[in-house]
């Protein structure tokens, strides 16, 4: 993430927080040091914007409530509904993203709302079967990567006897990436598959290894990508 575009998060972020913010959580929070954190902060404070710092054990860095956005012109069961439909996505590859979004969407929830809205929310769980794939291939890079086209270079597990992963049947593969898709309890990257010469769905958690290649991929013609989804009852998202 850039650093204006870090900025901008962690605004919102402590717009939308109920409780200060520690300068170590913020930094797990984006993936940086405490220091840029706090270089970070100075730098929105010397633009104006209004963060303070609580010391003390429950201490952190807050925000004027004063400082906001108007309230979105949304009713309780819309807002429950993008909120919810933003919670889902993190176990997916726009996990970041979907919490920067929930946090902003949060912020400006009309008033009236709030409470009834966080109360449902609350009460919703989601029992995923895969848990989210964040180790050996960060989420955020296949958002990156399906947006710039790029071709990849995987280390893919195949699939055992008895359906789960089968390190021992594991290959090494060049992927034109093409875009997501959810198949039951999990997100796959669809993309040509250079080895078996078709699309192919490959699920995330199986991937143990992922190389970006400077290679950028050729355009494919979009009814092979249409044909192979015919064979499945998918719906597009936009």
């Amino acid at each position: 993430m850039k650093r204006t575009e870090r900025q901008y998060a962690l605004v919102d972020l402590l717009r939308a927080a109920r409780r200060p913010w520690s300068a170590a959580r913020l930094a797990r929070e984006f993936g940086v040091s405490t220091r840029t954190v706090e270089r970070d902060v100075r730098s929105l404070q010397l633009a104006g914007v209004p963060i303070y710092a609580d010391h003390g054990a429950s201490g952190g860095y807050s925000i004027l409530p004063e400082y906001s956005l108007p309230p979105l012109n949304l009713t309780a069961a819309e807002s429950l509904a993008v909120l919810a439909g933003l919670a889902l996505l993190d176990s997916s590859p726009y996990r970041s993203a979907a919490r920067r979004a929930h946090a902003k969407i949060s912020a400006v929830v009309d008033e009236r709302h709030r409470g009834p809205v966080q109360e449902l929310l609350g009460r919703m769980q989601v029992i995923d079967a895969a848990a989210p794939a964040d180790g050996a291939v960060p989420l955020g890079v296949l958002a990156d990567v399906i947006a710039a086209r790029r071709v990849v270079r995987i280390t893919y597990l195949g699939e055992g006897v008895d359906g789960g992963p089968d390190p021992a049947a594991g290959t090494v593969r060049d992927v034109e990436s093409m875009g997501l898709l959810r198949g039951g309890d999990a997100w796959l990257l669809v993309g040509w598959c250079r080895l078996r010469e078709a699309i192919r769905g490959f699920r995330i958690e199986r991937i143990t290894r992922l190389e970006v290649l400077e290679e950028v991929a050729p355009p494919r013609d979009p009814a092979l990508l249409a044909a192979d989804q015919a064979r499945w009852p998918t719906r597009r998202l936009g």
